[in-house]
């Protein structure tokens, strides 16, 4: 009789046993969802999930460049690819899959601004105007801004040089969390706030853009090191390529474990569940235990989905 250890059907169900998967997130607790997915995905295949590293975009892929782990869950596809080559590229990794479709980025102000008329990140360069903005009495727009590493401050500091806004716009950076918490308190007491967030984030739900704050539009679509993509949504030039989040994993790995590279390929989780996640974190659910709760409510949640993902897995380790 053959051991459980080498059945035939344990093997079929559970390709992954025996191999440890080492993946790298950022240190952001609303990226940890849809991470978790996945892991329990892998989890379910079979996968010994090593605890994840916690390190900043940047260092993330070079992680997997270098083979100190072997994939990073939330690589935005434009945003990041700068980071992706600098770690080696094709030769050592592959972008698999669209795990989350269609995230924003872009420059905000509150709504009574922009209805009187302050409509693009331009008009900023107008002295009169970025006084409006401007929170500690230099004369200058505070522009809550990005964190460095994360890849959307090349973005913005690119952005400021290119369209002439370095004389009346500061560029804020620091724990975002709390330089946004700040911006928000703020327009809640009927005060001018701009900044910059993305999609999915619980952001979007504290200030609602067309309720609580506007989109600007950008002059015209400037990206660093010539970078290209569709900036377009919503009739405006939001000034950052719309993007798609991607794993990407070490080639090595994904060469040795076909289920991992198959689920990989086929898991998708809506943007808007990943927003409606996040503002039940923002709303307190916050704690290692609510995030693994929200993971469990989802996969029950899309249950057909989750298993259809598993059982092409199974398939492509046959």
């Amino acid at each position: 009789m053959l051991s459980i250890a080498t059945s035939p059907l344990l093997a079929q169900e559970k390709p992954g046993d025996g191999v440890t998967a080492r993946p790298v997130i950022q240190p952001t607790i609303e990226e940890m969802f849809q991470a978790r997915i996945v892991f329990r995905a892998l989890e379910d295949l079979g996968y010994t999930v090593a605890p994840p590293q916690e390190v900043i975009a940047q260092t993330a892929h070079l992680a997997v460049g270098t083979g100190d782990a072997d994939f990073f869950t939330n690589s935005w596809d434009q945003l990041h690819d700068t980071f992706f080559q600098e770690s080696g590229g094709t030769e050592v990794m592959t972008k698999v899959g669209t795990l989350v479709e269609g995230a924003l980025q872009g420059y905000l102000i509150d709504k009574t601004s922009y209805d009187s008329g302050i409509k693009n990140l331009g008009d900023l360069k107008d002295p009169t105007v970025a006084a409006k903005f401007d929170e500690n009495g230099d004369g200058k727009a505070d522009l809550a801004g990005c964190v460095p590493g994360w890849g959307c401050e090349r973005v913005i500091e690119h952005q400021l040089t290119e369209f002439g806004l370095r004389e009346t716009i500061t560029h804020n950076q620091g724990e975002y969390n709390a330089i946004i918490a700040d911006t928000i308190a703020r327009q809640k007491n009927g005060n001018p706030v701009l900044y910059y967030t993305w999609t999915p984030y619980w952001v979007s739900g504290a200030l609602v853009p067309g309720k609580d704050v506007e989109w600007l539009s950008v002059p015209y679509t400037t990206l660093p090191d010539g970078g290209k993509g569709n900036t377009e949504f919503g009739g405006k030039n939001l000034g950052f390529a719309v993007d798609n989040l991607r794993i990407v994993a070490r080639n090595d790995f994904l060469k040795a474990n076909p289920a991992a590279a198959k689920l990989f390929e086929v898991a998708k989780v809506d943007i808007k569940d990943v927003s409606a996640e996040n503002k039940q974190i923002a709303d307190g659910e916050d704690k290692s235990e609510d995030i693994d709760r929200h993971v469990a409510s989802w996969i029950d949640a899309h249950r057909a989905e989750y298993d259809g993902w598993l059982d092409a897995a199974r398939a492509a380790a046959k």
